[in-house]
């Protein structure tokens, strides 16, 4: 069975995070400051290194200033 993170909607939501970043014009360090955690935070979440659980992925989209809800209707669709 392959591994969650390895699951093409994990790596749907992957994408959309990283590309929500990207629109937003911040690199991973600026969002790293914004969410006061680590760069490497976003790195491995980004790579697949790491999940993020539902309240990591909404500070996530605070964040980015995107709604959790849009990213999860970009995701679904």
């Amino acid at each position: 069975m392959p591994h969650a993170l390895d699951s093409p909607t994990y790596k749907k939501l992957r994408r959309a995070l990283t590309t929500a970043r990207s629109r937003s014009g911040m690199t991973q360090t600026d969002l790293a400051v914004r969410l006061r955690r680590p760069q490497s935070f976003v790195s491995k979440y980004e790579s697949g290194q790491r999940h993020l659980d539902v309240l990591e992925f909404i500070e996530v989209c605070k964040g980015l200033g995107v709604s959790p809800v849009a990213v999860l209707n970009e995701v679904l669709a």
